[in-house]
């Protein structure tokens, strides 16, 4: 089983002030030219595209090969614990979706143009991130399709999700590289002193049912280091991570040894104990 990886050296990317700021220039850009969505964080390796792509095959989407990275010598995404039927896992008709930091919203905004007609949900605490995805949804509304809900919320102290959003839990968890700034942070908790990343799992678990599904993305942990952070380690409340599926990307080499510059794993919540027959 992997083991918990090390800690990253804090970084002004892990600060909420970094994201304000960040923010507040990109709410601008957009007010003067509505095409200027801001940053779509890891666009040149293409993450967010084959996030996509490997949702709608879990939906059984067939897939479009024209946007496919030709380099890879298979680039079909893997399923190792979904091998009978992986597209039975979602709907898009009714799958709900929470993406945990939604910056400016720009997966959700693709989920709903694919056709992921479910409730849509994005959450970040930054007030700004929430202002210019807000700002982007107003520009893009589109009559007979339900709204994508943008709410201010920081999963790592905010009150429990049913409190800002009408749901208990999701189906689906997106995250595209808020795993990543929270690593950054120096914060810590203050009733156990460790740093805040260590307590993500242990927020993100209680946002899905038993079967729900995590995606998430990561430049700055391998898959190896990701699957220390979530599939080993204690269960949360008799609950924990499996892995359910990857997303390849180009790899290179060197020094004998073959990587990847980007990483995206899919766990799935599953029981660590038989939940008791009544």
């Amino acid at each position: 089983m992997a083991e918990k990886p090390k800690h990253l050296d804090p970084s002004e990317l892990g600060t909420r002030e970094y994201w304000d700021k960040l923010y507040t220039t990109e709410i601008a850009n957009n007010a003067a030219d509505p095409d200027d969505i801001g940053t779509v964080w890891f666009d040149d390796s293409g993450a967010e595209e084959k996030m996509l792509a490997f949702l709608d095959r879990l939906a059984g989407v067939s897939p479009d090969h024209s946007d496919s990275d030709t380099s890879d010598t298979d680039n079909t995404p893997d399923f190792p614990s979904l091998p009978a039927a992986p597209a039975a896992a979602l709907s898009r008709e009714t799958t709900s979706v929470l993406d945990l930091g939604c910056g400016n919203g720009s997966i959700l905004f693709s989920l709903r143009s694919r056709g992921w007609s479910g409730p849509l949900y994005g959450v970040d605490y930054s007030a700004h991130s929430i202002s210019l995805a807000s700002q982007i949804a107003a520009s893009r509304a589109l009559p007979d399709v339900a709204p994508i809900v943008f709410t201010e919320w920081d999963l790592l102290s905010g009150p429990p999700l049913p409190t800002i959003l009408p749901v208990q839990t999701v189906d689906l968890v997106l995250d595209k590289g808020t795993f990543d700034a929270i690593s950054l942070s120096d914060a810590t908790e203050p009733s156990s002193g460790r740093r805040v990343c260590e307590g993500y799992k242990e927020r993100v678990l209680p946002l899905l049912p038993v079967g729900g599904l995590f995606l998430i993305t990561s430049c700055n942990w391998t898959e190896e280091e990701l699957r220390g952070w979530f599939v080993a380690g204690e269960s949360v409340e008799d609950a924990t991570f499996e892995e359910a599926g990857r997303v390849k990307y180009r790899t290179f080499s060197f020094g004998g040894v073959s990587g990847q510059t980007i990483s995206t794993l899919c766990f799935r919540k599953i029981l660590t104990k038989p939940s008791s027959s009544t």
